[in-house]
């Protein structure tokens, strides 16, 4: 092929592209079913759970046995309220709130970390005291990052400009910045893995990618003797041997693994774990998964893995069939982080990685992860609603 015909090609097939994109190829639909229903049964497999893992708790401090799965079910019912609203909400207006969202963001993390309204449980300031439920503004770190990304690389990656710098890079550094120190790694950890994944995506330049990372590793090897001596050695020294310190920071991922050897093939039975009877601190947070180990054992465990492996094939699905560029990558980064999210908790408890407080999603108790995480999956059930129609291309030999 000629260097003439070539560009004749390459400029036929730009032509196609924007033909698909043009409204006149837009066609609406009905949102994605299979993702509704595979999301409702994740979220009534978490009502199940957070009754079970909770139930022994409430009963030894008095009060009523469904105390936290009423309380999980008033942030459901919030969160399929928001998630029908965004389902209907064209997410193309979403990028106008980009500013208004960022400075909410902003300033609920400065709440946290600067006032008395921050409430620190287990070493962590990570709350916002409200009195009725406690508020975790890191949540909408997530969505945040995906709406400004998306933002930004609908047309093309151009990291160094600087509208970029000043309206992306240099806030989204600030929100990493003030999540970190709360401090919540783990949380840090999901954005940035989100964020490359976005790059990737959008056909960032790999030299910029390696550049960063060649960085990225000259600083960890810069701060590896520090690692040595403090508290982080020690979280590894744990994971790789729990029974170094059994009864003291290895008895969380032993009381794990008891729970998973106990649950076996078919588990020992709805509301039969013993792990949970104040063994296992946390069980029905950042330990849910391994009450549903013991309780419905291996085919409990593949049975939700499956259905979060279902999650990220819809999201994915809904991001190639997306008309333009700005909904793929937004469906794009909603569906990593349900599914990188998912496999960090669940790898967490199975102790295939280090502990991290990283709840599953649908699935752990908690008020704003449900709800910020229903609402997401509106946005990505409105793009579900955008699809290409199919075209014939006519190209002359």
């Amino acid at each position: 092929m000629s260097y003439q015909e070539y560009k004749v090609l390459r400029k036929r097939k730009k032509m196609i592209r924007d033909h698909r994109r043009s409204s006149s190829d837009v066609m609406l639909s009905a949102p994605d079913k299979p993702l509704i229903i595979i999301v409702t049964f994740l979220v009534i497999i978490g009502f199940l759970a957070i009754f079970s893992a909770t139930a022994p708790k409430c009963m030894r401090e008095g009060v009523n046995l469904g105390t936290f799965l009423f309380k999980q079910g008033i942030f459901a019912c919030v969160g399929f309220l928001a998630m029908g609203f965004f389902a209907k909400f064209d997410y193309h207006k979403l990028e106008k709130y980009n500013k208004k969202f960022l400075w909410i963001v902003l300033i609920l993390l400065c709440v946290v970390k600067f006032t008395p309204l921050g409430m620190e449980i287990n070493g962590a300031r990570r709350w916002i005291n409200l009195g009725f439920m406690q508020l975790q503004p890191s949540e909408f770190a997530k969505p945040l990052l995906c709406m400004l990304l998306a933002s930004a690389f609908k047309d093309k990656v151009k990291l160094f400009e600087s509208s970029t710098i000043t309206r992306v890079v240099i806030p989204l550094l600030i929100v990493l910045f003030l999540v970190f120190k709360q401090p919540n790694l783990s949380m840090v950890i999901i954005l940035l893995v989100t964020g490359l994944a976005m790059y990737i995506a959008a056909g960032g330049p790999m030299i910029i990618l390696g550049i960063g990372g060649g960085l990225v590793g000259v600083g960890i090897l810069s701060v590896i003797p520090k690692l040595l001596q403090g508290y982080q050695m020690d979280r590894i020294n744990i994971w790789l041997n729990p029974g170094s310190d059994a009864l003291g920071k290895g008895y969380n991922i032993i009381q794990s693994l008891i729970a998973f050897a106990s649950g076996g093939f078919s588990g020992t039975g709805y509301g039969g774990s013993i792990q949970k009877l104040a063994y296992l601190p946390e069980c029905h947070t950042d330990f849910i998964f391994s009450i549903l180990a013991e309780e419905f054992g291996f085919l409990g465990c593949f049975f939700v893995i499956g259905l979060f492996a279902a999650l990220v094939h819809r999201g994915m699905r809904i991001s190639k069939r997306c008309p333009d560029m700005y909904g793929k990558l937004l469906a794009l980064g909603i569906t990593f982080i349900f599914g990188f999210q998912g496999f960090l908790n669940m790898s967490v408890a199975s102790s295939l990685l280090p502990v991290t407080g990283v709840t599953l999603p649908f699935i752990s108790y908690g008020g704003t992860s449900i709800i910020v995480f229903l609402s997401m999956i509106g946005i990505l059930l409105n793009i579900s609603k955008q699809r290409i129609k199919k075209i014939r291309a006519e190209v002359d030999e």
